[in-house]
């Protein structure tokens, strides 16, 4: 199994202490956000678990005690460095200070085990067409050797964000081509992978490839391993990922990105941060009797190895 700790919240940012804790203590709980008395646990052991998928916009707070999971798991980090300011990220490190911990991070856990997520791609009158190529290419030049590929995306208009951003300017499609030439054309200059995310189009004619981030394909050519044929629907439309399981929860990323689908509202996130305890198991809160735990679904998607003397008689 897939375990992912970062589609709800940034839990390497803000809660890396509680998952160090979960993988010394070898299990975790994750409260069903739609049912919230079912409680699934999870035993956290190499055995079952293929893989741990990270996903942060700051990986520093987790780097000198990394060891401690890459160490006996095999890991995939996706690093999310965009173009904007405190004005769209109020509480994500600059644009230099990111970039030179995931140089940092790259050198713990090597470089085919980094993505570098540039998304979500969005529109301003400050985050103009022209602002993001230029940033896309100086932040290319310095990551390409050190990151497997970046992966980006074009903003979701979810019915929230027109109320959070009201100043984006939708794309056209004479925009998004300028967008798409000047990605596809800065990642061939530095040798660079690219492709999209939770997009149907067909983006090969500008060098860019369409696929999910959590694939057998990225994960095996990383981790040097072979998955089993396993379905890629993913959780929303256009996903294209394998199956994996979340252990973070809602509304609890203090990063206050404007464009956040995880939080309903940036003070709910806020509001719940004082009920964690790093020494739960679950991440926020504490188990109560109302709830019902359920033993979570783990099985391996790896491949056995096959034996290469399995067809020779023996001797």
């Amino acid at each position: 199994m897939i375990i992912n700790t970062g589609g709800r919240t940034d839990t390497v940012n803000y809660y890396s202490d509680w998952l160090l804790n979960r993988f010394k203590e070898g299990f975790v709980y994750s409260r069903n956000p739609f049912y919230p008395d079912q409680v699934y646990k999870y035993i956290l052991s190499p055995d079952v678990v293929d893989c741990v998928v990270f996903c942060s916009k700051n990986y520093e707070p987790i780097l000198s005690r990394f060891y401690e999971i890459y160490d006996r798991f095999n890991v995939f980090c996706f690093y999310t460095i965009t173009a904007y300011g405190e004005d769209i990220e109020p509480r994500v490190p600059d644009i230099e200070t990111s970039m030179s911990t995931l140089i940092k991070l790259s050198s713990l856990v090597g470089k085919e085990k980094v993505a570098w997520r540039y998304d979500p791609v969005l529109l301003t009158d400050k985050y103009t067409v022209e602002s993001h190529l230029k940033t896309f290419d100086c932040m290319a030049e310095k990551l390409a050797s050190y990151v497997k590929l970046c992966i980006f995306s074009f903003v979701e208009m979810y019915k929230k964000l027109e109320k959070n951003m009201p100043e984006i300017i939708p794309f056209t499609s004479e925009t998004k081509k300028q967008i798409l030439e000047g990605f596809g054309e800065t990642s061939k200059k530095y040798n660079l992978k690219i492709q999209t995310c939770a997009d149907s189009e067909d983006y090969s004619k500008y060098g860019i490839c369409t696929s999910g981030c959590i694939t057998a394909d990225i994960l095996s050519g990383s981790l040097g391993v072979k998955f089993k044929k396993l379905p890629h629907n993913g959780n929303r439309k256009n996903c294209r990922c394998m199956p994996s399981r979340d252990i973070g929860a809602y509304n609890t990323c203090l990063n206050g990105c404007k464009y956040c689908y995880a939080n309903s509202d940036p003070a709910v996130a806020f509001k719940n941060f004082p009920k964690h305890n790093p020494n739960s198991p679950i991440m926020l809160g504490n188990i109560s009797e109302q709830d019902v735990i359920i033993d979570g679904k783990q099985e391996s998607f790896i491949e056995p190895q096959q034996s290469l003397f399995k067809n020779f008689s023996a001797i």
